[in-house]
C-alpha cells in the first residue's frame, strides 16, 4: 500500500483511510530518527497535550479545529500500538488487537443492540453497562472492586469525580462522600480511614458531589469559572493599564 494513497482510500468504504495512516506510521517508525526512538513513556506528554487541545476545541465549538485535534489523538493511539507491536517479551500487541478489543467490548456491553436484551431507556443502558463491567472484573479473578481501574494519578478534581461516579453506580449511599476532616494530632477514625483530610479537602470533595448531584461536570464547571476569571482579570488589566 502506498503511504500517500489517502485519496484512493477515501473513495472506498468508511475507515479505509485508516489503513493509509497505519502505513504512514510504519514508515515513520523505521525511516524517521525522531519517531524511531520514541517510547510509551516519552509520548505521554504528547498524549496529554493532544487530549487537552481536543477539549479546548470542543469548548470553543470550533469543528474544523476539532477535526484536526482528533487526528492528533488518533496518531497517539497508532503510535503506541506501533511501538507495542515491536515488543518481544510476550506483551506484544498491534493496532488490530486494540481495535478488536474495543469492538468486542462495545458488542459485549450493548446487549440491547447486539443481543435480545430490552431496555427502557438510557438510564437502564448505563445500569446494564456497570453490571456487565462488574461481571468482567469478577471473571478476571481477584477482588472485584467497583473502583478497580480508576487511574489514581489523574488530576485530583477529575479523580474525585470519577471515584464518586463509580461509587454511585455501585449503589453506595451519598453520605459516603461526606468526609470528616481530621484535627491536628487526631488518629485515623474508627471507620477505617487511613488518610488525613483537611477542612478544605473535605469541602472540595463535597463540592464535587454537589456538582454531580446537579448533573454538572465539576472539571468543566471549574474550567468555566477559571475562564470567567481570566476574562474579568483581562478587562481589569485593560482598564487599569491599557491605552
Amino acid at each position: 500500500m502506498s503511504a500517500t494513497g489517502g485519496k484512493d482510500a477515501r473513495a472506498g468504504a468508511t475507515g479505509a483511510a485508516l489503513l493509509d495512516l497505519v502505513a504512514i506510521m510504519d514508515r515513520l517508525r523505521t525511516d524517521c530518527p525522531w519517531d524511531a526512538r520514541q517510547t510509551h513513556e516519552s509520548l505521554v506528554p504528547y498524549l496529554l497535550e493532544e487530549t487537552y487541545e481536543t477539549l479546548e476545541a470542543i469548548e470553543r465549538g470550533d469543528i474544523a479545529e476539532l477535526r484536526g485535534e482528533l487526528g492528533d489523538v488518533l496518531l497517539q493511539v497508532l503510535f503506541h500500538s506501533r511501538i507495542a507491536a515491536e515488543r518481544a517479551d510476550g506483551t506484544r500487541f498491534t493496532i488490530d488487537d486494540v481495535a478488536t478489543d474495543i469492538a468486542d467490548k462495545l458488542v459485549r456491553r450493548h446487549p440491547h443492540v447486539f443481543a435480545d436484551v430490552s431496555v427502557s431507556g438510557a438510564d437502564e443502558v448505563k445500569r446494564n453497562w456497570e453490571t456487565i463491567k462488574a461481571q468482567e472484573r469478577a471473571a478476571a479473578g481477584g477482588a472485584a472492586s467497583a473502583l478497580d481501574g480508576v487511574p489514581m494519578s489523574q488530576p485530583a478534581l477529575s479523580l474525585a469525580a470519577q471515584l464518586q461516579r463509580r461509587a454511585a453506580a455501585a449503589g453506595a449511599p451519598p453520605e459516603l462522600a461526606e468526609l470528616q476532616a481530621a484535627r491536628s494530632g487526631q488518629a485515623p477514625g474508627s471507620d477505617g480511614a487511613k488518610r488525613r483530610v483537611s477542612d478544605v479537602g473535605a469541602e472540595l470533595f463535597a463540592l464535587v458531589a454537589r456538582a454531580q448531584a446537579a448533573g454538572l461536570d465539576p472539571e468543566l464547571e471549574l474550567r468555566r469559572a477559571a475562564q470567567a476569571f481570566r476574562d474579568r482579570f483581562q478587562a481589569w488589566e485593560q482598564s487599569s493599564f491599557g491605552a
